[in-house]
């Protein structure tokens, strides 16, 4: 079950990074959907989910 919300995780943040046109409901999306795998991540999980959330702040920094 963790698995699948990192996977919802990757694709909101890819989404994000990928696409030029994007709103604040998506930013919120993308979070929530991190925050979710959270409750359900093992450790190396969790470290994946740190460097996706870095991945959606660097990119926030750029636009």
């Amino acid at each position: 079950m963790a698995n699948q919300f990192i996977q919802q995780a990757k694709q909101a943040v890819q989404r994000m990074t990928t696409g030029e046109n994007y709103s604040n409901q998506d930013k919120q999306a993308a979070t929530n959907a991190i925050q979710a795998a959270y409750t359900k991540a093992t450790p190396e999980e969790q470290k994946e989910l740190q460097q996706l959330e870095q991945q959606l702040r660097d990119h926030q920094e750029l636009q």
